[in-house]
């Protein structure tokens, strides 16, 4: 049976199962505090943010993704020898029309650029999808002082563009056109793949701006009638690229493997033909950061998004 909310949120997230043979670590006895100094590693930055989901009409409840993101990741085995360490949340409150959201934005942007500039690769946890502003302004001052413009390819697995206008302030169906006008103001090319699109939940307008964007564009339905120019398109975007930022609306998975979301997918893409592309990203070697958002735990069915997010990021830290 599943534990009271209040004592869920509250419950220690970094505890589990210790076995007494050799050779058997979990997440759990890995993750470890970031210290000055500390050996380049992956870096855990929560998102507890609903403000993005509430401006943009979505059911809210994203909030409180990392917390149970971590609980589903503490008793996972580890294989790896990569540092892991959990940098703690910036939270937001449900702010519909004040500045509270623009300010984590700005908070959690400040600590992807200090954990890049230690060496890390950040992992963001969401939170609505409006992480992906605030990640993209991280990376983005991390690499503002290079010597030419960076080429930084954006990679979303998402069931939906993102790419309303943000007329009345930032949402969670904004972050990537809110990116496109930051990079037209610093004089950086766009260039953006979003991968798992529904047709049947993006209007026509949305398509068009897609298109005036030039963005690299798969629907869901791709994945089953032409997989190979998936994999084929992917790879040449990578390649035109010097870094790529990957970020995963965990709603590009069909409702039944990840039913605890802002917005079901009804057809969706499978986790089967998601993480074969990450791997491919990871081995790239040009993945300076990622993150994954839209985890609602609020609509979740026995667990069973938080055991899908926490095998996305056991991947993403090089632990597959």
């Amino acid at each position: 049976m599943n534990k009271p909310e209040s004592a869920q949120e509250d419950a220690p997230v970094w505890t589990g199962r210790v076995d007494d043979e050799p050779a058997t670590p979990r997440w759990h006895q890995q993750v470890q505090a970031p210290t000055t100094g500390a050996a380049p590693g992956v870096f855990l930055l929560g998102f507890a943010c609903d403000a993005g989901v509430l401006r943009n009409h979505g059911r809210i409840g994203a909030r409180k993704g990392p917390a149970a993101v971590r609980r589903a990741l503490a008793g996972m085995a580890w294989h790896g020898d990569t540092p892991v360490y959990d940098g703690g949340d910036v939270t937001c409150g449900d702010d519909a029309h004040g500045g509270a959201l623009e300010a984590a934005q700005r908070q959690f942007a400040a600590r992807v650029t200090a954990a890049l500039e230690a060496g890390h690769r950040p992992l963001g946890m969401g939170g609505g999808h409006e992480i992906a502003f605030a990640s993209w302004q991280g990376i983005a001052a991390h690499l503002a002082h290079a010597s030419r413009p960076p080429r930084i390819g954006i990679v979303n697995f998402d069931a939906h563009f993102d790419l309303r206008a943000p007329v009345h302030g930032g949402t969670s169906g904004t972050s990537f056109a809110q990116i496109a006008a930051d990079c037209a103001q610093r004089g950086w090319r766009y260039r953006y793949a979003c991968l798992g699109v529904s047709r049947a939940s993006n209007t026509q307008a949305l398509f068009h701006r897609a298109r005036e964007l030039d963005v690299l564009v798969h629907e869901d339905l791709d994945f089953e009638r032409a997989p190979d120019a998936v994999r084929r398109n992917l790879a040449a975007f990578v390649a035109d690229n010097d870094f790529i930022y990957l970020t995963i609306d965990i709603d590009a998975l069909p409702a039944a493997e990840a039913p605890g979301v802002s917005a079901p997918a009804a057809l969706g893409v499978p986790l089967r033909h998601i993480q074969p592309l990450v791997a491919s990203l990871l081995a790239s070697g040009k993945v300076i950061a990622c993150d994954l958002a839209e985890f609602n735990p609020d609509h979740d069915i026995d667990n069973h998004t938080a055991r899908v997010v926490a095998r996305l990021i056991h991947q993403m830290a090089g632990q597959s």
